[in-house]
């Protein structure tokens, strides 16, 4: 990342108060040695090291860069298996900040540029917008991770694009078998020897719904992924549209 201006003091304060709950104080002092930080604060709060810690990199440095740095290892989504609504909520707090300086804290992890909030109803609304988008929709973290740009842009047909790309991507990552799309579930989902299955396999009827489970996931790839190959399939004559399908 290119140099980042340096953060107002008020900026600071309020990022050093938001993380020092993020953590405990031993997590605070690892990252701190890790990226290379040294606190000679004399603070026994944890927020009040980080204030002095920022303070005194970003004088050095003259730029913040050493902050977002800390930010995105003490941040790291891995921290928060199991309790994506912990991190979600810690990444809305500190993109309320960080909007002031134009800049925001993605679910992946990276910092990425925005339009910068002026004012402090601009930058809280700019979260209550994130958050009315999915409230109450029950949407799966792992289907976020690979779609919510497109749908905060109400792109939904490629948000359905995305999060079926991002379905092959999710049983290569649970299975570790490098495949792809109708391969994939084959090898996966194999009735004999599956890699993943979806309940025990212990009777026909198990059986059957294992089956069913693994002919859904090889439509949504042949209907989703490849529209126009559908078309083929189901109409004969292919269209010159990728929307054919869905018409």
């Amino acid at each position: 990342m290119s140099a980042v201006p340096p953060f107002p003091e008020g900026q600071i304060e309020a990022l050093a108060r938001l993380l020092g709950e993020c953590g405990s104080g031993t997590d605070i002092s690892r990252v701190l040695h890790d990226r290379g930080l040294v606190d000679n604060s004399g603070e026994s709060t944890k927020w009040r090291r980080l204030y002095w810690v920022f303070l005194d990199c970003q004088k050095r440095t003259e730029c913040a860069n050493s902050i977002i740095d800390f930010i995105q290892s003490f941040l790291i989504p891995a921290r928060f298996v199991g309790r994506s609504e912990q991190f979600e909520a810690r990444r809305q707090e500190l993109n309320t900040i960080l909007a002031f300086s134009g800049m925001d804290y993605e679910p992946d992890g990276q910092f990425r540029r925005c339009e910068t909030a002026r004012t402090l109803d601009q930058a809280e609304a700019r979260v209550r917008t994130i958050r009315a988008k999915f409230h109450g929709r029950r949407i799966h973290a792992e289907v976020l991770k690979y779609c919510r740009t497109e749908l905060m842009q109400d792109n939904y047909f490629h948000a359905v694009f995305e999060a079926v790309k991002g379905l092959a991507q999710r049983i290569r990552d649970l299975s570790g078998v490098q495949l792809d799309g109708a391969a994939l579930v084959d090898r996966v989902f194999a009735i004999e020897r599956p890699i993943l299955a979806i309940n025990s396999l212990q009777t026909e009827t198990a059986k059957s719904e294992h089956k069913g489970f693994a002919l859904l996931l090889k439509g949504c790839f042949a209907a989703i992924r490849n529209p126009l190959l559908m078309s083929q399939n189901c109409f004969g004559k292919a269209r010159t549209t990728r929307r054919t399908i869905f018409l």
